[in-house]
């Protein structure tokens, strides 16, 4: 597997170095917040999209503040994950296509009220399309898609 480092090298190069380290904060900022709903979504154009791990589509800032808010009331807020950027690819200077290899730690517990819930696969693809919105790289779409164990 490539290193991100090399991934980007052998995309579209960005106006700097720089562009990727923004992306990258931009992804360790997702993954700080991720049980965090205001920050999260300050990450995130007012169109975004988000497709979660369990397949929900969810379109628009608003509706994901929603459903983010719904989901950390329930045992969900025990599931937490970590992503690796493993290639950054810029389909203009201003717009990133971005796969992660997503990470999911299930902490809930049978015994939970509202129950474990559908076993959750370790891994995922995840792919982030980013645009620089106001000289800050965010989240336009986030697509998570389950590796089958």
């Amino acid at each position: 597997m490539k290193s991100s480092a090399q991934s980007t090298k052998a995309s579209l190069k960005p106006s700097s170095d720089g562009e990727v380290a923004a992306i990258h904060q931009t992804v360790a900022a997702a993954e700080k917040h991720q049980s965090e709903v205001e920050p999260f979504i300050a990450l995130h154009t007012v169109d975004s999209s988000i497709v979660n791990l369990a397949g929900r589509r969810v379109f628009g800032k608003e509706a994901i503040r929603q459903a983010m808010t719904h989901a950390l009331q329930t045992a969900l807020s025990k599931v937490f994950t970590r992503s690796e950027i493993d290639d950054v690819r810029f389909v203009r200077p201003d717009v990133a296509i971005v796969s992660c290899t997503k990470h999911v730690s299930d902490e809930r517990r049978p015994s939970s009220s509202d129950g474990p819930g559908p076993t959750l696969p370790s891994t995922a693809m995840l792919t982030y399309v980013m645009v620089k919105d106001e000289g800050t790289w965010r989240i336009a779409s986030a697509q998570t898609t389950p590796i089958a164990s």
